[in-house]
């Protein structure tokens, strides 16, 4: 079991985890700490657990507000663009079988 220190809002915090997830633990304390000091401004340093509630309740109207925000729909995959030269060529050889195609069946 992994041990992961961290500051948030000026309070140092020591959690346990799973061996290997310390990097996103600590992608998390990030996402907690971006909004820290609107959060001690908000508490004005009345206590850590006000601070940590404001923080909580900041992430929390982050996640009502895109659940009731629809995703953009992702835009549909493109083909990719053939060189004009090579599409020339294609051409040529597609009417040159079907053009031996219709020798064969008048021969045949």
């Amino acid at each position: 079991m992994a041990q992961v220190s961290f500051t948030i809002a000026n309070r140092s915090h020591s959690v346990a985890c799973r061996d290997g997830e310390e990097p996103h633990l600590l992608a998390l304390v990030e996402r907690l700490q971006r909004h820290a000091p609107a959060a001690m401004r908000a508490s004005a340093g009345t206590s850590a657990e006000r601070t940590l509630l404001l923080i909580g309740l900041m992430l929390a109207d982050e996640l009502d507000e895109r659940d009731r925000t629809p995703a953009p729909a992702a835009p549909a995959p493109q083909e990719p663009e053939l060189p004009q030269d090579l599409l020339d060529e294609i051409a040529e050889r597609l009417e040159a079988v079907a053009a031996a195609l219709e020798d064969r069946d008048h021969v045949a």
